[in-house]
């Protein structure tokens, strides 16, 4: 509407004081917005330090003593109340400061992954003495996501926002469904919308959702015996394993074609002369459909079953995780796309150009362009999940959430290898979490100022959740707190 006095002196009372207190939220929100990017920016050295303390910690799921020592810490120094060792996980927490409504939660993770130590470099290298390393991001995902809680907070205590800002601590992501646990022991029952990000190769918000997911450790125990001189009197576990393994194979020409299922080997015995009397295979299952999941994981028991009828052994499995699909909301979405815009992407400098086109000789022929680290890709829906899994998830069924990705890495990097480890050691990685942070706390500014975009963002996903009634696909397990072991 194009107001002049004329218009002015027509309008009803309650209109008119409608359109300027809209007008003057309008105008408070993108000061608010200003002053937390630069805010946010001018601790960057601060944020930077602690990101790279967690990347030379890299601790693995459910281990994660210092990582989430140093959150906490940072956290508490900057005012917030912290509940330690929430859901029976050491290392889960919860930060909160304020009071009231909304209740605005933000995800941070800070678990590292086995077997890909790295360093800083353009190179295969690894670490001496380091057995793990942030090759999933997570020590920018926390330091981020803790960043973005802090800026809140400072806006609460000013007084220009008014409620609840929440940091939960999330460990053993990779694997250990660590927010499962979290929403199960209800610990996100008042929040009205959470609030995640991940690293990745591009700039953008999600709108694509994540395979379900059910993991388990099968353990199969024989009899040991020397392999040449008595075999007979031997019943191999690992012939068990690898008897598993075969039929779930061939399992893999009769289930749904969408359907993923990956496993290694975790012990399979000592020494080739001697029988192997115990044994272990980690399973991973997923599909885009929880039902399916449960169902085909099913199978794969009945496999492990079979193997150990066929070779005279024992099985028994400790289920390790399982996780919902994302249950993505538009609304949200839409929010979290301007603020993402109004952010931007990831600048490099020549010599980080440099380094990104040694690195990207290791992924193989045409890889994306590099300055496309710095383009923020337009918010699109997609009907196909994504390829991974994630516990934010089972968080989505519970509240409103949304989430978005950040250049971290160099574009082309895949997840869960040495080059995403290198890059997240390095200023790349930085510059790709101020992304993050920024958008996050633009996008909890706007969640704290209109109401209406809170209830609407609930309205779509209560349509959206159905009937369905929230369950953990690891059922009431207890956390398998030395899963990695």
């Amino acid at each position: 509407m194009k107001l002049n006095y004329r218009t002015i002196f027509l309008l009803p009372a309650v209109l008119l004081t409608n359109f300027c207190t809209g007008q003057k939220k309008a105008s408070g929100a993108e000061s608010f917005k200003s002053q937390a990017i630069a805010d946010i920016q001018a601790k960057y050295r601060d944020y930077r330090q602690t990101a790279m303390q967690i990347w030379n910690f890299a601790e693995v799921g459910y281990k994660e003593e210092k990582s989430t020592a140093l959150l906490q810490q940072v956290l508490s120094d900057n005012g917030f109340t912290i509940q330690k060792g929430v859901a029976s996980i050491p290392t889960a927490f919860v930060a909160s400061y304020g009071t009231g409504q909304p209740v605005i939660a933000i995800l941070a993770e800070f678990d590292a992954l086995p077997g890909l130590s790295q360093e800083a470099i353009p190179e295969k290298k690894s670490i001496p003495g380091k057995a793990a390393g942030q090759a999933c991001g997570h020590h920018l995902f926390g330091t981020a996501s803790v960043a973005a809680g802090i800026e809140i907070k400072k806006l609460i205590e000013q007084k220009k926002l008014t409620g609840t800002i929440r940091v939960y601590g999330c460990p053993a992501e990779e694997g250990g469904s660590g927010k499962v646990f979290m929403v199960r022991a209800g610990l996100f029952n008042d929040v009205d919308v959470a609030i995640h990000w991940h690293p990745g190769d591009n700039n953008s918000v999600t709108m694509m959702s994540a395979l379900a997911n059910k993991s388990a450790k099968f353990r199969f125990h024989g009899i040991s015996a020397h392999a040449a001189a008595s075999p007979e009197k031997g019943r191999s576990a690992l012939d068990a394993v690898e008897a598993m393994d075969n039929m779930v194979n061939m399992m893999r020409e009769h289930i749904p074609q969408e359907t993923r299922i990956h496993y290694v080997i975790t012990n399979g015995g000592k020494a080739p002369n001697v029988v192997p009397d115990f044994a272990e295979v980690y399973y991973y299952v997923r599909h885009p459909k929880r039902e399916d999941v449960v169902k085909i994981f099913d199978r794969v028991v009945k496999a492990a079953n079979g193997a150990a009828m066929g070779t005279e052994t024992t099985v028994d499995y400790e289920i390790i995780g399982g996780t919902h699909d994302l249950l993505l909301n538009k609304t949200l979405a839409e929010d979290m796309q301007l603020n993402l815009e109004k952010v931007g992407g990831v600048h490099l400098t020549t010599d980080e150009i440099e380094f990104g086109k040694k690195l990207q000789t290791s992924f193989g022929p045409l890889p994306p362009e590099i300055a496309t680290a710095a383009i923020v890709k337009p918010l699109k829906a997609g009907d196909t999940s994504g390829g991974g899994s994630t516990d934010v998830g089972d968080v989505s069924y519970a509240v409103p959430t949304v989430g978005m990705q950040a250049a971290t890495w160099i574009p082309g990097t895949p997840a869960h290898s040495w080059q995403a480890v290198a890059c997240g050691g390095t200023e790349i990685g930085t510059k790709g979490m101020m992304v993050a942070a920024k958008t996050m706390t633009l996008t909890a500014i706007d969640l704290f100022l209109n109401p209406a975009l809170i209830a609407k963002a609930k309205q779509e996903f209560i349509q959206d959740k159905g009937d369905y009634q929230y369950k953990a696909l690891l059922g009431d397990i207890k956390p398998a707190l030395n899963y990695r072991d």
